[in-house]
């Protein structure tokens, strides 16, 4: 790897594709703060997108491990056994929105909407990348850091 891999703590770099996760991930926590921003429509905001209130909690709370790995991300040379923690707990996260997206596009009796097609297509690609990339398995490695010179 490239010395230009490693930030100044000597960890590898987290790629884009990681950031981006989070962010799908996070996705109901990020609507949430939007339609905070937004008084007067926020309500609709969140029931255009989640009809089914409980549908939304169950987004918040699978979408609070990665706002906290997010949160985490910058101190990680701080707490190396807890990021190397959150590299399976948001596999799990990932494996369980994944799952209960499957089963809901299954059970409906409804067509599924092209948003639910798209979001599970989305998690499917996260999922896979994320089992896939050694590079990012490496960034949850507390033990890759760059070699004293």
């Amino acid at each position: 790897m490239n010395p230009d891999d490693y930030n100044s703590h000597g960890m590898l770099r987290l790629p884009l594709w990681f950031w981006t996760i989070l962010i799908l991930q996070a996705r109901t926590w990020l609507l949430f703060v939007m339609a905070s921003a937004s008084r007067q429509q926020g309500s609709d905001l969140l029931k255009l997108f989640y009809p089914d209130p409980q549908s939304f909690w169950r987004g918040i709370i699978l979408g609070l491990p990665p706002a906290l790995i997010f949160l985490l991300s910058g101190r990680r040379y701080l707490w190396p056994r807890l990021w190397k923690g959150a590299y399976w707990l948001l596999l799990a996260g990932m494996f369980v929105t994944f799952s209960l997206q499957g089963l809901g596009l299954w059970q409906s009796i409804d067509p599924p909407s092209l948003i639910d097609l798209v979001l599970a297509l989305l998690d499917a690609t996260a999922l896979a990348y994320w089992l896939l990339s050694r590079r990012l398995r490496a960034c949850f490695d507390t033990g890759q850091h760059l070699p004293e010179s």
